[in-house]
């Protein structure tokens, strides 16, 4: 499991470590990780190699400096362009001129053609306590950075991007690397196109013990969550799911789902509905009734992909909320469910789990008085609100629980924004809640399982969502670029 923290979280363990190690110890840390990421990257030899650091004032832009001053014992040519020289770490800036590098004003003609023909880039502009947006001379050269075929290294925070909320307003640092201290910053994992790949280090800063703020699934905890059937499983003790999909109008949406939850494991599938026949013709392990009153025993419900939003759903979903299990609602059924709020609180005060898997747009139906902008605050306080496990869709998938436990989704692509992906999630996250797990946990371990559904089929040029059926493992093989730490 991958955990991200809050500024303040971090700022606690740091003064820990200061009080113990001092600063200099800590930057010495930080900064030799930051050179030893370049130095693995950057093709041999290394002598020549020409690096670029953009420094700030403050320890961050201490941190580029001296990881330059490492880098030119390496034999690299380095250049620092200070925003502001009269702020910057004096000790950072001794050591690289003792190195032998280069130190330009940030205006200074030769920067640009510095930039223009940099190896790397390393970002230490501003760090975790600066809010933004960035002023105009640091957008001037992250501007030209970014347009670089150079490879980029933030340090601890990609210049421009929120700490806490993965934020950007105006021009943020594209990071290829983000080398951070202590912890995963949480805006980390939601900017995940500025901070490219995240590489943790410690630098004697001990998260351990401390609550995660944002929790994130990887391949490991997957398949630790969902091990194989015991040798003395039964279908009863797999999950029963129930699902409630499919009009006359979206037959494929009753299929697409059902096979969601088929392929996710579960003792037993259930399928409620009019489209009785397309989902045993495909499925024929699902059981299938006309109507959900006559089903028979589940362990959870999924209800609304495809079912329409007039007449019998409203009744449906009156129905499907009364019962005294774990619900998912999507589509339709978040349409329907938006006119009645009042069922939600029902099922807040009876303590009956509900999931909600809402896009951007049915957020804004569900819940017209919270803004979007910060997309992490916006799911907390529509799960605060409506007493249930809330999942955000997006680039990345955001999740919350009433009691304010958050996750990011890390896995997927845009290959999964086309029409269907949605009823084969609902279909795996019920399966999920049917065996039992917490709906945090089920909703990211579906949303995890399915992005990563989503990555191995666009990797083998297949197109459609019931494409996802067939890659909805556990584990793939050791190969799989798509498997651990893929």
């Amino acid at each position: 499991m991958i955990e991200a923290y809050t500024v303040e979280q971090i700022r606690a363990v740091e003064a820990i470590a200061l009080e113990r190690d001092g600063d200099a110890t800590l930057m010495r840390r930080a900064s030799f990780a930051v050179a030893a990421e370049v130095a693995q990257r950057v093709p041999f030899p290394h002598p020549g190699r020409r690096v670029v650091l953009l420094v700030g004032a403050g320890n961050n832009g201490g941190d580029a400096l001296y990881a330059g001053a490492f880098l030119r014992r390496r034999g690299m040519a380095v250049t620092a362009a200070l925003l502001k020289p009269s702020g910057s770490h004096p000790g950072g800036l001794a050591a690289l001129r003792r190195a032998g590098g280069r130190i330009l004003a940030h205006d200074d003609p030769a920067v640009g053609a510095a930039i223009r023909g940099a190896d790397v880039i390393v970002d230490g502009i501003v760090g975790i306590g600066a809010v933004p947006p960035l002023r105009p001379a640091a957008v001037e050269l992250i501007g030209q950075a970014n347009a670089t075929d150079a490879l980029r290294v933030a340090v601890d925070l990609p210049s421009g991007v929120e700490p806490d909320t993965g934020r950007v307003r105006g021009v943020a640092f594209l990071a290829d690397v983000t080398v951070t201290f202590g912890g995963i910053k949480v805006g980390l994992l939601i900017a995940d196109e500025q901070a490219g790949t995240i590489v943790s280090v410690p630098i004697g800063m001990d998260m351990s013990g401390r609550p995660a703020e944002v929790i994130a699934m990887t391949d490991g905890t997957l398949g630790r969550m969902l091990p194989p059937p015991a040798p003395g499983a039964a279908k009863y003790s797999g999950g029963l799911v129930g699902i409630v999909a499919g009009s006359p109008g979206y037959p494929g949406a009753a299929v697409l789902c059902a096979g969601g939850a088929v392929r996710t494991r579960p003792g037993m599938v259930r399928y409620a509905g009019p489209q009785a026949g397309p989902v045993v013709a495909r499925w024929p392990e699902v059981v299938a009734v006309d109507s959900p009153a006559d089903a028979g025993k589940v362990q959870a419900w999924v209800i609304g992909p495809g079912m329409g939003t007039e007449g019998q759903s409203i009744t449906l979903l009156r129905w499907v909320l009364g019962q005294d299990v774990p619900v998912l609602v999507d589509a339709d059924g978040l349409t329907v469910l938006a006119g009645l709020p009042s069922l939600l609180q029902t099922r807040r005060r009876a303590g009956q789990p509900t999931v909600l898997t809402p896009h951007d747009r049915e957020f804004a139906r569900l819940f017209p008085d919270i803004e979007l902008d910060d997309r992490l605050a916006a799911v907390r306080r529509a799960a605060w609100v409506s007493g249930a496990t809330v999942l955000l869709k997006g680039h990345r998938t955001l999740i919350a629980d009433p009691g304010g436990q958050a996750a990011v989704n890390l896995s997927g692509s845009s290959w999964l924004a086309s029409a269907g992906t949605g009823d084969v999630l609902s279909g795996v996250v019920g399966s999920l809640l049917a065996a039992g797990l917490p709906p945090l946990l089920a909703a990211a371990a579906g949303a995890f399982l399915h992005g990563r559904a989503g990555q191995r089929a666009q990797r083998r040029g297949l197109f459609g969502a019931h494409a996802l059926w067939d890659h909805l493992q556990v584990t793939e093989p050791a190969s799989d670029p798509d498997g651990p730490g893929g």
